[in-house]
Order: C-alpha cells, then sequence, then structure tokens
C-alpha cells in the first residue's frame, strides 16, 4: 500500500528525524469517497468535514471528520500544493470550471433513470 511521502517527512521532521511507523488496516486503505469538504476554524484548531454528495438526494452525511492543529493544516496545505504541482507536471492541468459543481443538487450530467 502506497502513502504520502511528504507525510512521513513532515512526521519524521517534528519527531528530530526518528523513524515513525505507520500502521494502514486494510479497513482504513479502502478509502472513502468525499466530492464534498466542509472547512471551519477556531483561534485552537481547524476542521475539516468530508461529506457525499448524490444527485437528487437532499441529505448528505459526513463521513470523516478531521481536527488539525493550525501548524499542522499550514503542513498539510503545503503538502497539497506540492503534490498538485507535481501531478499537473505529470498528467496536465486540473482544469477549474463548471463542471465542478457550481451547486446542488449535483448532476452527473446524464439521464435520470425511473423505476
Amino acid at each position: 500500500m502506497l502513502f504520502s511521502q511528504k507525510y512521513f517527512i513532515i512526521m519524521a521532521e517534528q519527531n528530530n528525524q526518528q523513524q515513525l511507523d505507520i500502521e494502514l488496516t486494510e479497513e482504513m486503505a479502502e478509502g472513502v469517497y468525499s466530492n464534498l469538504a466542509i472547512i471551519t476554524h477556531s483561534n485552537a484548531e481547524f476542521l475539516i468535514d468530508f461529506v457525499r454528495v448524490m444527485p437528487g438526494v437532499p441529505k448528505a452525511k459526513v463521513k470523516s471528520r478531521i481536527l488539525l492543529t493550525p501548524f499542522h493544516t499550514k503542513r498539510l496545505l503545503m503538502a497539497l500544493t506540492e503534490n498538485v504541482q507535481k501531478f499537473e507536471e505529470q498528467f496536465g492541468s486540473i482544469e477549474e470550471g463548471s463542471n465542478m459543481g457550481d451547486g446542488f443538487p449535483m448532476n452527473y450530467g446524464g439521464p435520470t433513470g425511473q423505476a
């Protein structure tokens, strides 16, 4: 299983270059799909709720919630920025546009099925 090398570097820097053993269970390795992130913050922490919104369904559940210190949030932002740049160098620009979901309900562009 692959995990972010940048994450390991960030953690290693905080632990004075000591090795960090990270365990990834099979259940966690499957991941959780999210197409919406809600980010809030206080003076002490950032809170990121990852949500899966489905077309035609007026209610959505939070699938994962992550709490971070401001320091770790900024490090995450830097790591994401670096990884998006590397992705775009390898695969081309990630286009921003109206297909990113300008509002709700989400529409996948296909016909609506009826049963």
